[in-house]
């Protein structure tokens, strides 16, 4: 004799994850927006009216939307500088879905120093897993964690002291 499912929770594990947050919302808009600008050019204005068309978009956080994919674009040669210390190869080899991903990483922790540098680390791993290749979040994550330790390097060791040893 089989056993039933669960009659209270029938849903497949899955669809079960949690709902995305606005603020992930917002990410997953701007890596297409940024994915979009280094594949196929496009300018800022077109590129952010095309997104605002797109299902989903209503419930993703304009504001930060805005704030990430403008800031992006308007820094992007700042940010370029600032991530090849931590590349393995130049800033243009990489596949446009990972470079799109540090990039906004990047932004995001020069720029929104209130959003814990884990989250930012996070949130760029799952748009890297989500999008990217196969390992492309393992590359993510080494490079952002280094960028990290440049510009948040207060926050950094704060973290990575043991509690009791300050």
């Amino acid at each position: 004799m089989s056993a039933a499912p669960d009659a209270a929770n029938t849903t497949p594990p899955a669809a079960r994850k949690s709902p995305r947050s606005p603020r992930h919302r917002a990410r997953e808009f701007v890596l297409q927006g940024l994915y979009q600008w280094r594949v196929g050019g496009g300018d800022e204005a077109a590129i952010e009216a095309h997104l605002a068309d797109s299902e989903g978009f209503a419930r993703a956080d304009r504001e930060f939307f805005a704030d990430l994919l403008r800031g992006v674009l308007a820094r992007q040669a700042d940010l370029q500088e600032r991530l090849q210390a931590h590349l393995d190869r130049p800033f243009a080899e990489l596949s446009p879905v990972e470079a799109s991903v540090l990039l906004a990483g990047a932004y995001e922790l020069v720029n929104h120093p209130q959003t814990p540098y884990r989250v930012v680390i996070n949130e760029a791993i799952e748009l890297a897993k989500r999008f990217g290749g196969a390992d492309g979040h393992k590359y993510v994550n080494g490079v952002l964690d280094k960028l990290a330790a440049r510009v948040r390097p207060a926050e950094i060791g704060d973290r990575r002291t043991p509690r009791g040893q300050n």
